[in-house]
């Protein structure tokens, strides 16, 4: 087991791509502790990994609210002994597929400061507990928008740039700690949309303003990429488990991209 005996706290556990990765680090041994908005959601989850033989715990935790956060980060260390690995996995609808020229402010704003100060608030939550032991890996997620350029997607592009050069910076902030940073890069994942997740809304939006179904829109995004297919969240939670284990104990300060191709570094 890569994750034997390790603390990880999940920030959007009862999401799509929480849950799968929780799911993942379960299965490798980790204590998982699950954070979000929605008990029925976390407690949903905590029981698949609970019948499943592995340790969770659930907590309703604002991933935007600092002392939340922080109250939360040293309930678990407390109880667990630490905190090992620290996953923001948070996602917020938002606006997508209108011109620069039409975006208010407000839509512009609004992923831009909910990613980065999410990611702010708990990265420094767990940062202070990892410190400690001289030791920790902070995950974070992103998308191909970070890199690409419009039109329809100014907020969102901008958004995922800043949670990759945050997370550059935050790597070479606490490196010399022991603690690595790495942000994790996936294309559109399917299963998220069957999921219902807040991703759902946004690609179905995006479809009808391409006058397409939400299904040809996926098919022309898997179509565009060099592997010719979408990753699966699978994919995603097994590199979050290689990313947090020690066989990528050498990686720091770079981005893991999960894009089918779509986009090449």
């Amino acid at each position: 087991m890569r994750l034997k005996n390790k603390n990880a706290v999940i920030y959007g556990g009862g999401g799509a791509i929480g849950s799968a990765v929780a799911r993942a680090f379960a299965r490798e041994g980790a204590r998982v502790y699950l954070a979000g908005p929605t008990l029925q959601k976390l407690d949903a989850v905590a029981s698949e990994i609970a019948a499943s033989g592995g340790i969770v715990d659930i907590a309703q935790v604002d991933a935007l609210d600092e002392q939340a956060v922080v109250k939360h980060s040293d309930a678990v260390a407390a109880k667990a002994g630490g905190i090992d690995i620290a996953l923001n996995a948070v996602g917020f609808v938002h606006v997508q597929g209108t011109p620069f020229a039409e975006l208010s402010l407000e839509d512009f704003e609004y992923p831009v400061a909910r990613y980065i100060r999410t990611n702010y608030i708990t990265a420094k939550a767990a940062a202070r507990h990892m410190g400690k032991n001289k030791s920790g890996v902070i995950l974070t997620l992103s998308t191909p928008a970070s890199l690409m350029p419009g039109p329809g997607y100014m907020g969102h592009s901008v958004a995922c740039a800043g949670v990759e050069a945050f997370s550059r910076h935050l790597a070479g902030e606490l490196g010399q700690q022991g603690i690595r940073v790495i942000c994790i890069r996936s294309h559109m994942i399917p299963e998220t949309v069957e999921a219902g997740s807040h991703s759902r809304e946004i690609f179905s939006h995006n479809a009808e303003l391409a006058g397409i179904k939400l299904e040809e829109m996926l098919a022309g995004a898997a179509g565009s990429t060099l592997l010719k297919r979408l990753p699966t969240l699978a994919e995603v939670a097994n590199t979050a488990v290689f990313m947090a284990s020690e066989q990528a104990g050498a990686m720091t300060g770079t981005v893991a991209n999960l894009t089918s191709g779509f986009i090449l570094d």
